[in-house]
């Protein structure tokens, strides 16, 4: 489990604003490391962060599978592409993993690969912590480290 100190409103927020710029953007979901879902866009409910948590988490493994397997350094984005959508999976340094649904006819894919490159980029504006598994918690560690600098 990992635990964090970050406003549910500033990453609402911040996942608001990229769903709205992008045309045919649907829902953003930010997980932690292990699969939590820590914030949605408007319209993300429960069940749905839920849902996704469980579908990322699957395809996160195949993806780090794959990149021991070419030893092609670290997993950064994965795409999924549907018959009527795409779904965008991208690690963010602190760990935590940003998942974003586009689709529909007025949908813009380069766009969206745009926009969740620059929010990955700046991500640590809206988690502004770094998060760390429970176990270090345990430990006597709080699990929350604020950066510095």
């Amino acid at each position: 489990m990992t635990h964090a100190v970050a406003t549910s409103d500033s990453l609402t927020g911040a996942l608001d604003r990229l769903v709205d710029r992008v045309p045919g953007a649907q829902f953003a979901v930010v997980l932690s490391p292990d699969g939590l879902p820590l914030g949605g866009s408007r319209h993300v409910e429960a069940k749905l962060a839920e849902q996704i948590s469980g579908v990322v988490a699957g395809l996160l493994a195949l993806g780090q599978a794959v990149t021991r397997t070419c030893e092609a350094g670290g997993l950064r984005q994965i795409v999924v592409q549907m018959s009527r959508s795409f779904l965008f999976i991208a690690t963010i340094r602190n760990g935590t993993i940003l998942t974003v649904r586009i689709a529909g006819d007025d949908a813009e894919v380069g766009d969206m690969a745009y926009e969740v490159a620059l929010f990955v980029g700046q991500a640590e504006r809206h988690l502004p912590v770094r998060l760390v598994p429970a176990s270090s918690a345990t430990s006597g560690d709080t699990g929350v480290h604020h950066r510095h600098g």
